[in-house]
Parts: C-alpha cells; structure tokens; sequence
C-alpha cells in the first residue's frame, strides 16, 4: 500500500493501477492479483492504509467540551489527507469499509451524540463533515488539477487573475480586493484551520440547546 499512495502522491490516483505497480515492483500483474482481485479492492486498501494512520486523539473528556474533542479528531483525519491530497477522495466512500474508519466514525458520532443530535441527524452531520474534509483538502487553490505540470498550473492561475482584474472596479470592489487570496496559494496553516473552524461552528450553531 505504500508504494500505491508514493504512486499517487507523484503522479495522480489515475496512475494507481494493478499493472503499473506490478512494473514498479519487478513482479508480474498475476502476483498482485493473488492480494487484490481488481483496482477497486486495491483503492480500497489504500483508503484503509490513509485511515490506519490517523492518530486518535485521547478519548478523556477532561473538562473540554464535545466540539473541542470533535476538533481534534477531525484535525487528525485532516492531518493524513493533508499529506496524500490525490488519495483524499477515496475516503468518501470508504471510510466504513475498514476497522480503523469505523473507530473514527464511531468517536465523532459519539461526540455528536453527546451534543444531543439524534441518529438521523448524526448521520447526515457525519457525511457532511467528511465531504468538507475532503473538499479541504482536494479544492485548496493553487493546487495542480490531476497531473497538471507546474508551468500549466502558472498559466491557469495567470489566465484566472487577468479575468478578474479586468472586471469593473465600480461594480466589483470586493471581488478585485480578494482577488489575490481567490487565485493564489493559501497562507498555511491558516487556511485549514480557518476551513476546520467553520465546520465546527457551524455544527455547533444547530446543536440543540440544552434545557433550562
């Protein structure tokens, strides 16, 4: 599995294929089949891999409310997928699928639970949480689209910030004045943990609110 994420850190989750890491190993596909019958299973062990390296934050409450515990986990999460962004959105689908996905699952919905959100509400505000996640990590600006050279990304940011100058300055004040921070590299950490901050409060903006 680590040669699978090396090959999409490099090249893009498009290039994750049986055959080619069979040639990137020096075995033949057949050998790779006898572990993963086809690509599907092996993607799904790659997600399994990215979960396994998520590190549990301490499940003592202490005296630290739920949101701020729900934080550190979806940080945790955040962290890997942070570090492998080509693999991220095999996650979406997968994050079940593996003991290590269903720990992680099972802690954020125990904190929701204690927050008092009901089953069905748990589970609509756990897909969301995790597409915003992922979304962090797949959408941040700047960054290259699939296997996209480094001069092709220039070009495309250049192409987008000509769009935007030449916009009326009457009528899109604050649109030319955000401009940079559309088109250019977000300022790190600060973005993710802007994006993380949103989420959290959003999800405690609908919690319900404790009887008086």
């Amino acid at each position: 599995m680590s040669s699978a994420i090396a090959l999409a850190d490099a090249e893009g989750l498009e290039a994750v294929t049986i055959r080619r890491l069979a040639q990137d190993q020096g075995v033949t596909p057949m050998a790779l089949y006898w572990h993963f019958r086809d690509k599907e299973m092996l993607l799904d062990g790659v997600a399994e891999r990215l979960l396994n390296q998520v590190v549990l934050p301490d499940p003592a409450p202490g005296d630290r409310p739920w949101w701020e515990r729900l934080r550190d986990l979806l940080s945790a999460l955040l962290e890997v997928l942070r570090r492998h962004p080509a693999t991220a959105d095999l996650l979406r689908n997968r994050v079940l699928g593996s003991p290590a996905g269903l720990e992680v699952s099972e802690r954020a919905f125990a904190l929701l639970r204690e927050a008092g959100f009901n089953s069905d509400q748990i589970a609509q505000i756990g897909m969301h949480a995790l597409h915003t996640i992922i979304l962090l990590v797949t959408a941040e600006p700047g960054q290259p689209v699939g296997n996209e050279a480094e001069e092709a990304i220039q070009q495309r940011m250049r192409t987008k910030k000509a769009a935007l100058q030449a916009l009326s300055p009457d009528r899109y004040p604050n649109v030319l004045a955000c401009a940079d921070g559309i088109i250019g590299c977000p300022q790190e950490p600060a973005y993710f943990s802007l994006g993380l901050g949103l989420l959290i409060e959003g999800i405690r903006g609908v919690a319900p609110q404790p009887s008086s």
